[in-house]
């Protein structure tokens, strides 16, 4: 066990289905290498879900071999939208429908139960945050980045000067809604694309797992008769293997990604002229594939990415790593960053 005097802040990620957790001491080391990973319950209510983040903050520092009085902070990463101070939205979430996750402080009920600091971020902004941080190091807070993390839906986080850009509401770097010119992105005929939050033609309706389902895949299915997924027992279940057949070279599966890539490449070119950040993130499913696929998938990103010759010397194009646990990790340098400014 550590002694009484250094002390530690402690990252909680919580998801649909998972908690993970993790230590960070004051140098900036992680003292848990591996993924934890336990039961969110979130699909229980509040009540059950905030119990099971004390019980993975309780397993975590036992495993760290941390008595408790030495927590300085936990950071804290929920899937969102949530404000800046961690209330869940009012119209609740994919993660949190149940009515009592309505306007729920999940933020206050944690620090309530655990007696410390409790700093809240969504989990793009955490897992972007961690990203920036592996990259830049040392140097990171001199840095700014824009992370695009493409899963169910797309998430991501704005880092400027090596901290997390929240705004007024904290629902900056809500990537996903950013709409994005169609023209040239489309297919002949293929409809203009629609998001569950009820845009059209922004990023998410693209650059998604939901968007393949609903958007991408039924389209290319008309210009690809007989193709083996339109024998798939349902659309959603078809989307899921597409990845696959694009590590294969599938030439269906290619075009959805490469409208994807384009999407992203599209956000990316508005980044560019808002926050010229010295690097751009991709992350999720899509580059989490074979390494040659990752490649091919990165580098058309950055073919789409429309950027001024001077920023093109000095962006840098790159995967967020450790996507299982970049979540944890970075809420958890959100709480160093908070104690050390104290």
């Amino acid at each position: 066990m550590l002694s009484a005097d250094p002390w530690v802040v402690v990252g909680l990620d919580n998801g649909g289905n998972k908690n993970s957790a993790t230590v960070l001491d004051p140098s900036g080391r992680f003292l848990i290498a591996e993924l934890i990973e336990s039961p969110s319950r979130v699909n229980e209510g509040p009540v059950l879900a905030i119990d099971a983040l004390v019980a993975a903050y309780a397993d975590v520092l036992r495993r760290a071999e941390v008595d408790p009085s030495q927590v300085r902070a936990v950071g804290l990463d929920t899937p969102g939208p949530a404000s800046a101070e961690g209330v869940i939205s009012s119209r609740g979430s994919t993660n949190f429908s149940q009515p009592a996750w309505h306007n729920f402080d999940v933020r206050g009920a944690l620090e309530a139960r655990l007696g410390v600091p409790v700093v809240y971020n969504n989990d793009g902004n955490a897992a972007a945050l961690y990203a920036h941080h592996q990259l830049f190091g040392p140097i990171a807070l001199q840095r700014a980045s824009i992370s695009a993390i493409v899963g169910t839906g797309l998430g991501g986080g704005v880092i400027v000067d090596g901290r997390v850009v929240k705004g007024a509401a904290g629902f900056a770097g809500e990537l996903g809604h950013v709409h994005i010119p169609m023209d040239g992105l489309l297919g002949n005929g293929q409809l203009s694309p629609k998001c569950n939050c009820g845009f059209t033609a922004d990023v998410e309706s693209v650059a998604s797992l939901t968007a393949i389902e609903k958007n991408l895949l039924p389209y290319w299915l008309t210009q690809f008769p007989g193709h083996a997924l339109a024998n798939v027992d349902s659309m959603a279940a078809a989307a899921k293997l597409v990845r696959a057949y694009g590590e294969n070279g599938d030439p269906l599966a290619l075009k959805i990604f490469d409208q994807q890539a384009m999407a992203i490449g599209r956000l990316f070119t508005i980044a560019a002229n808002f926050t010229d950040p010295d690097a751009y993130f991709v992350g999720g499913g899509v580059v989490e594939a074979a390494p040659h696929f990752r490649e091919w998938f990165l580098r058309r990103v950055r073919e789409h990415t429309v950027i001024r010759e001077e920023q093109a010397r000095v962006a840098r194009f790159e995967v967020v790593v450790d996507l299982d646990m970049a979540g944890a990790r970075g809420a958890a340098i959100a709480a160093l960053e908070t104690v050390h400014a104290r």
